[in-house]
């Protein structure tokens, strides 16, 4: 049986994607611009940088280092603090980078050189959840903790062996392990971040966790506050307090949210259809779904089915 965390990582559909493989050489100071519905990655194979977000905020990163940067936020690359900033567009430019091999910027001192794995995970367009809207504005993993974590250890030394090599499949790996990079630094963000650890202890919790399950499991049901709370054997007011204090929104505003992440999922399936996936999120009125789901992505459910039947005659067999 899939978990909570589990069906909102499947349903926001994260998709990963490793961009470049750097060589930098001091000084350099590279402005990464924002980046919409994404969470990027920096991993740092050989050398020394700093990550600075738009707050001022700074990490200093070194040998096997990791940062994730969760909301797409700009950000900026450099060897020290202070230094003059340049356009990653400009420099990509200026480097002649066609996507293939390393990113070589400056050439200084070889000993001195900054290898870095810089990456991404996009998520579905509108996609929304408190796990996403949990995730701190920075979380660094520093080398020393990685053994702590095996699974993301193993993954991120096998980004760095892959990233090097030219064999068939290899691009393909690299997005998956890309993927797993974002959903094991997420695990481990849950001891780091506050505001994760209190959505993990919702769904351990066991009256707002088994309320989770019920929403997540039997969407389709009619359910009420009422219904939910005497599932879980509370009181209307104590379960509607209790969730709003673990998971951050009220049940009934979950349960309405998570019924439109579910269908704009639902919706890109082969052969969906407004009234099927209606159905299955738990709408009694296609009218009343249509209506829900404009307000929420601005555009009515019918259009995500023509847009996915239009790539599918483009791109059969999807």
């Amino acid at each position: 049986m899939k978990d909570v965390f589990s069906d909102v990582l499947d349903t926001v559909a994260v998709k990963g994607t490793l961009y470049f493989r750097t060589h930098f050489s001091p000084p350099f100071a590279i402005g990464v611009p924002p980046y919409g519905q994404a969470a990027r990655f920096h991993l740092v194979v050989q050398g020394r940088c700093t990550v600075t977000l738009p707050d001022g905020e700074t990490m200093e990163l070194s040998d096997g280092d990791l940062v994730l940067i969760p909301h797409g936020s700009a950000h900026v690359l450099a060897d020290r603090s202070g230094r003059e900033v340049k356009a990653l567009e400009a420099v990509l430019a200026d480097a002649g980078y066609t996507g293939e091999g390393a990113l070589v910027v400056g050439s200084g001192d070889p000993s001195a050189v900054t290898k870095l794995v810089c990456g991404h995970c996009n998520f579905a367009d509108g996609a929304d959840h408190p796990l996403l809207r949990a995730l701190p504005s920075i979380l660094y993993i520093p080398a020393a903790e990685r053994a702590r974590f095996p699974v993301l250890d193993d993954v991120l030394k096998l980004i760095a062996r892959l990233i090097v090599t030219d064999s068939p499949g290899v691009a393909a790996s690299l997005t998956r392990l890309s993927e797993l990079v974002f959903i094991e630094a997420l695990r481990l963000g849950i001891e780091r971040s506050a505001e994760l650890k209190r959505l993990a202890s919702a769904v351990y919790d066991p009256q707002v966790g088994k309320a989770l399950g019920l929403i997540h499991r039997h969407l389709d049901r009619d359910w009420t506050l009422d219904s939910l709370a005497s599932e879980v054997g509370m009181s209307r007011s104590r379960f509607a307090e209790r969730f709003q204090q673990l998971v951050g929104t009220g049940p009934i505003g979950y349960l309405a949210d998570w019924r439109l992440q579910r269908a704009r999922a639902l919706l890109a399936e082969p052969r969906a259809t407004v009234a099927d996936v209606s159905h299955k999120v738990g709408y009694s009125s296609q009218a009343a779904f249509s209506r829900a789901f404009s307000r929420k992505f601005g555009h009515p459910p019918r259009d995500d089915v023509t847009k996915q039947s239009w790539i599918r005659r483009i791109v059969p067999n999807i």
